[in-house]
C-alpha cells in the first residue's frame, strides 16, 4: 500500500495530488474487472491505472445458439454488473474477448489436443476477434459496445503447431494464440484494432472513459 500527501492510499504505488473529498476520489476511481494482466497492461500503455483490480467471478459459457458478438457483449456487461453489486460509486471498466470462426467460437484451449484443433481450424484462414467493453459510471450509467478485428492466418504446417505448442503460450488463450506472442509470425495481416486483439480496444475504451467523465 501506499500513501501520498493527500492521505489516499490505494493498492498499485499511485496516489493523488493535494487534497480531495470523498466524492471527488470516487469520481476517478476506476475498477477493472478483469484478472488479465494482458489488459492491465494495456490499460498502462495509454497511462490508465485502475485503482482496484477486482476480477468478476461469472459463468462465461455461450448460451444456446448465442452468436460471438452477443456473447463477447452479454460477458463484458455481465461482468461489471457483478462487480457492481460489490462496488458501487466508482467507475466500473469490464471486458471479454471471443474468437470465432464464423459463428463458431473457439474458447481458451484446454489441453495441448485442443489448441492444435483450434489453431488447425484458424490456419490458412480470416477469423473475427470480439471485444465486449462494458463500462459502469459512478452515477450506476451503464454504456457498453462490441469492437471487432479480422485476423488472417498463414498456412500452418505440422512443423509450425508443433513448435508453437511446445512452448505454454496457448494456455488461457481465446483461440489457443496471443498476437503479441510467438504467433505473430502467423499472422498475415489484420484489419481493425490491434490491441482487440491483444485483450482490450484501447482507442474505444479510452474514449468510452472521456466521454463518460473519467479524467484521462
Amino acid at each position: 500500500m501506499s500513501k501520498n500527501d493527500s492521505g489516499f492510499t490505494n493498492s498499485f504505488g499511485f496516489g493523488y495530488c493535494g487534497f480531495m473529498t470523498s466524492s471527488q476520489q470516487n469520481k476517478f476511481h476506476l475498477i477493472l474487472a478483469s484478472a488479465s494482466p494482458r489488459r492491465v497492461e494495456l490499460l498502462a500503455q495509454i497511462g490508465i491505472i485502475p485503482n482496484q483490480i477486482i476480477p468478476a467471478d461469472i459463468d462465461e459459457i455461450p448460451l444456446p445458439k448465442e452468436a460471438p458478438r452477443q456473447l463477447a457483449e452479454r460477458l463484458a456487461v455481465s461482468k461489471a454488473a457483478h462487480i457492481q453489486k460489490i462496488q458501487s460509486d466508482s467507475f466500473i471498466l469490464a471486458s471479454d474477448t471471443v474468437v470465432a470462426l464464423g459463428k463458431r467460437i473457439l474458447g481458451k484451449a484446454s489441453t495441448n489436443e485442443q489448441a492444435r484443433q483450434y489453431l488447425t481450424l484458424l490456419s490458412g484462414r480470416r477469423h473475427k476477434v470480439y471485444s465486449g467493453i462494458s463500462l459502469i459510471t459512478p452515477d450506476g450509467g451503464q454504456i457498453s459496445r462490441v469492437v471487432v478485428t479480422t485476423v488472417i492466418f498463414k498456412h500452418l504446417s505440422t512443423a509450425d503447431l508443433d513448435h508453437y505448442l511446445n512452448h505454454d503460450e496457448w494456455q488461457g488463450k481465446a483461440g489457443a494464440y496471443a498476437i503479441q506472442g510467438r504467433a505473430a509470425r502467423f499472422i498475415k495481416g489484420i484489419n481493425g484494432s490491434y490491441s482487440n486483439v491483444v485483450g482490450l480496444p484501447l482507442f474505444e475504451t479510452a474514449n468510452m472513459l472521456q466521454g463518460n467523465g473519467y479524467d484521462l
